[in-house]
């Protein structure tokens, strides 16, 4: 098996990771940790997920991290002996699951252990912190959070991750009192790079972007063909990109609200390293997006129930929507994106999703806001 050293990770004191979660970010996080010299423990709530990983000792990974059987200390579905000397809780896990795993950690009495989440994406660090809050009724630990997934990758097979890309750059919000999360997050991922505050990370959220005009568009190819056609090529049609282009700009001035001066999406994904480094013109979309070899093989949803709804709405788009009242910015894209995914998918997100409430940011003005992301309040 290749041992491939990961920058400053390799260099520094080994560390003890607990990573949560054993879909493909998971999974290739632990590729990765134990690559880099870290002691590693993987936990998943679903013992059907761990089995595979059980019964071949460890997480087989190939692509760009190699190809080799990475051994992690424990496998567990036991939260509690997942963080059991852990450093550093490493959450890899669909946003829709950070509540669940911030009140799984209270009761493990997990209160000064760092929490890094990989990724937070839209309000993640903050929903994070308020259910911890509620929770244990006391303490919440150190959080930091990534914009976006560290990795581009996919679990074809029960025990295998393939791993077509790795983040260049990655956003590093911290909530305050964060510190040592973040100084993990920084060891772990030498590309991640401090930002303002948690809503510059938030908002750099390209997920809400990328999925959510496409998934309205395309739903009913999506239905008829089960997804079988590529998301970011075939699905990237001149119609979707302008809609595309129009959320993006309500996402950018919702930003500029917060005093954060946040790239375009593709200049954003190139950055990234999901849109390819000779791309001149990163105002094509259709062009830019279509060529990134990291993701042009992927499908589309199979279904109206796959994340780009569940996940991207509820987790993405709502809490856009409520930080930009905040803000005070008009968002009408966003906004008809929203209902029509509430719509075709028959789900009231705002029940079970990311509201204001569950952030614990609501009734804030954007004055409030900025002082309670920034402590200064």
């Amino acid at each position: 098996m290749p041992v491939h050293l990961c920058g400053a990770a390799a260099m520094s004191a080994a560390l003890n990771v607990a990573v949560i979660g054993a879909g493909a970010g998971g999974a290739a996080a632990v590729a990765e940790a134990v690559l880099g010299g870290h002691r590693v423990s993987l936990w998943n709530r679903s013992l059907r997920t761990l089995q595979p990983f059980i019964e071949r000792g460890g997480v087989e990974y190939e692509g760009l991290l190699g190809d080799g059987l990475a051994v992690p200390q424990r496998i567990t579905g036991d939260m509690g002996e997942a963080v059991a000397g852990a450093d550093v809780a490493l959450v890899c896990l669909p946003t829709l699951s950070h509540a669940p795993v911030a009140q799984a950690l209270a009761q493990a009495g997990a209160h000064r252990l760092p929490v890094v989440l990989n990724p937070g994406h839209t309000g993640g660090a903050l929903e994070f912190a308020a259910a911890y809050a509620r929770a244990s009724g006391g303490p919440v630990p150190p959080v930091a959070e990534f914009h976006t997934l560290a990795y581009i990758a996919r679990k074809y097979q029960p025990a295998r991750v393939t791993v077509t890309g790795r983040a260049k750059f990655l956003r590093l919000g911290v909530l305050p009192g964060g510190e040592a999360a973040a100084r993990h997050a920084q060891q772990l991922y030498p590309v991640a790079q401090r930002v303002t505050d948690v809503l510059d990370s938030s908002l750099a959220n390209l997920n809400m972007v990328l999925h959510a005009p496409g998934a309205v568009l395309a739903a009913a190819w999506v239905e008829a063909t089960r997804g079988d056609f590529t998301f970011y090529v075939q699905g990237m049609t001149p119609g979707v990109t302008r809609v595309m282009r129009e959320l993006d700009a309500e996402r950018r001035a919702v930003a500029r609200a917060f005093g954060h001066d946040l790239p375009a999406v593709a200049a954003e994904m190139q950055r990234y390293g999901t849109v390819e480094p000779w791309v001149t013109d990163t105002d094509d979309l259709v062009h830019a997006i279509a060529s990134g070899e990291a993701n042009k093989r992927i499908k589309a949803p199979d279904s109206l129930e796959h994340r780009y709804y569940r996940e991207d709405f509820g987790h993405g788009l709502l809490p856009f929507l409520e930080i930009a009242r905040i803000a005070g910015v008009a968002t009408p894209v966003a906004d008809a994106l929203y209902r029509l995914g509430c719509t075709l998918t028959g789900t009231d997100f705002a029940a079970a999703g990311r509201t204001a409430a569950a952030m614990g940011i609501a009734g804030l003005d954007r004055a409030g806001l900025i002082a309670r992301v920034r402590g200064t309040a």
